[in-house]
Parts: structure tokens; sequence; C-alpha cells
């Protein structure tokens, strides 16, 4: 008996008995044929107590409330600040001292015995045209010579837009359907898109087919002259750019969409590591490789180095105008 009121009691009031309600539980069980009539009566100061209990946790909640606040408010803000001050200040002279301290270990600019002085640099100088064929020695150093390093950095630009997308973008969602924000974020940008600015669609007709143009040129010439997978990829990234601010998501979505994004990503990251991984395998087993430098100026000239630029710039393009339009409205 006494079990099944402790049991009734616990469902009902949700809390643990103390020593005091255990006795009065106990000494209604002593007694069953007062148990009806003083069951009520036990209720009615459990009840009591309960109430107690739940005012005065409350109070104490309340007053702890105010007293953490009163501290924060007060002396609290005082100190976090004045804390603030002092770090900033300590990191700041810290990097001040750091950076004055390189600057002044540095060697002589142009002495002999410099650290760029050394076989390296004389190697990529003098046997850079003939191994690598490409006339414009940055783009043989870090194409052929340092091309795992570049790899590397293309990479990160796919990993940087993938970051971007899970951060910014407004229309994942589990059951396919638009989220509310997109729709709203989509409505917005509909509704403001360029429709009659005709002195802006005039200029971009115009200058959108020169840039992407040239942004090719100057990728296509990076083994020859000044330029490259970078250079090239950021102009024409400003070129599809400067078509969506002209003409808005609409027309631009008629030839490069979220699927075009990710399969020239893909597509220009894998042709890179598959043609790299040959290289590297051929190179470090000392094997004679089909791919030849060809003639030092030439335009199929220089090896893998020229579709490497064009992966390069292909992925730069295409996580420019991503960037872009994931700021603009979340969405491609």
């Amino acid at each position: 008996m006494k079990k099944k009121i402790a049991d009734s009691l616990r469902k009902r009031f949700y809390w643990e008995l103390s020593p005091l309600d255990e006795d009065m539980i106990a000494s209604l069980s002593e007694k069953p044929h007062e148990l009806t009539r003083s069951s009520n009566e036990a209720l009615e100061v459990l009840e009591d107590v309960r109430e107690v209990r739940v005012q005065r946790a409350q109070e104490q909640e309340q007053e702890m409330y105010r007293q953490i606040h009163r501290w924060s408010h007060a002396s609290g803000v005082k100190i976090i600040r004045s804390m603030y001050r002092v770090l900033a200040a300590v990191t700041c002279l810290g990097i001040v001292f750091f950076l004055l301290w390189t600057v002044n270990t540095l060697p002589p600019f142009g002495e002999p015995e410099n650290p760029y002085n050394n076989e390296v640099f004389a190697r990529y100088v003098e046997w850079g045209p003939d191994e690598t064929g490409a006339v414009n020695m940055v783009t043989g150093m870090i194409l052929d010579y340092r091309a795992f390093d570049t790899f590397g950095e293309a990479s990160v630009l796919f990993v940087a837009a993938c970051s971007v997308l899970f951060l910014l973008k407004l229309h994942d969602h589990k059951d396919g359907k638009p989220t509310k924000t997109w729709l709203e974020a989509e409505y917005d940008d509909r509704f403001h898109e360029p429709k009659n600015d005709q002195i802006l669609q005039f200029a971009a007709k115009l200058m959108v087919p020169v840039v992407l143009l040239f942004g090719f040129y100057v990728i296509l010439n990076g083994h020859i002259t000044p330029g490259g997978g970078f250079s090239g990829g950021a102009i024409m990234g400003a070129g599809l750019i400067l078509y969506l601010n002209a003409y808005g998501f609409k027309k631009t979505e008629r030839f490069f969409t979220y699927r075009t994004f990710q399969w020239i990503t893909f597509g220009s990251l894998l042709t890179y590591a598959g043609l790299k991984s040959y290289s590297f395998y051929t190179g470090a087993n000392h094997l004679e490789s089909f791919v030849s430098p060809g003639t030092p100026g030439n335009i199929l000239s220089a090896g893998f180095i020229l579709p490497l630029n064009l992966c390069v710039g292909l992925v730069v393009m295409c996580t420019m105008y991503v960037f872009y339009t994931l700021i603009r409205k979340g969405g491609v």
C-alpha cells in the first residue's frame, strides 16, 4: 500500500518525496481504515508543500538572476572592457615586434649569399624553357616544377566554394521544396532585376564578349606571356558578373546554372589531377613521357601547361561567379 501511494504521488507531482513525506505515507499505510479519510488531507498538505518549494525556487532563481546581471552591468562590463583593451594592445605590440624583428634579420638585398641565389633559381632560369617549353618562367615553375602546389591551390578554391555554398545557399531543403527565405530572396531579386536599363545592357552587349575573349586569350598565352589561369579566370569571371548585372538571372541561367558550375569545376579538377598524376609518375620513375615540351614560343607547346592553365582558369571563373551570386541572393 505504501509503495502504491508513493508511486501515485510521484506521478502526480513529478518530484522526489522528502523523508517527511515518506513518514506521512507510512503513517497512512499503518491505518488502512483512516486511509480514505486522510488521503485527501495528505494530498492537500503535499500540494501546499509543493507550492512552497516552487515559490522558493523561483525566488532563488530571480535573486540569482539579479545578482548576475547586477555584476555584469556594473563591475563585469568594466573588467571585460579593460581586459579587451589590454589584450588588444598586447597583441598589436606583439605583431609589430615580430614583424620588425623579422625585417631586421633579413639578409641585405642583392647579396650573392642570399637564400634565393641558389641552384634552384639557376635551374629555373637556365633550363626552364628547354625542360618545360614555357617562355614565361613563372608559369613553367607553378605548372610544371611546382604543379602539385598549384593543384592544392585549385583544390582550395573548390573547397572554399563548397564552404560558401553550405553557409549562404538558401534553397537546399530535405524534401526538395524551396524554403520561405529562398522564395523571398528570389522574388526580391527578380523584382529588382534590370528590365529597361538600356545603357547598362548596351555596354554589356559590347563589353562582355570582349572581356570573355580577352580572358580566354590570357589563359591560352599564359606560358608565353605574363598571364595564365588565375588572371584569365578572374577576367572571365568578371565578364559573367557584368552580364548578370545587366540582364539578370533569367537570361544568365540559359547558359550558366548551378549544374553547369558543378560539372565545369568537377571536370577541371579531375582533368588537372589526371594530367599531373601522369607527369608525377613518369618523373618519379625516370620514364620517358609521350608529351613533348615543343618549341618554346609556340601556342601549342609547353606540354601539359596549356590544358592545366585552362583547368585553373575555369575553376577561378566559376568560383568568382558563384561567390557573387551567393552573396547577392543566396543561390545560383
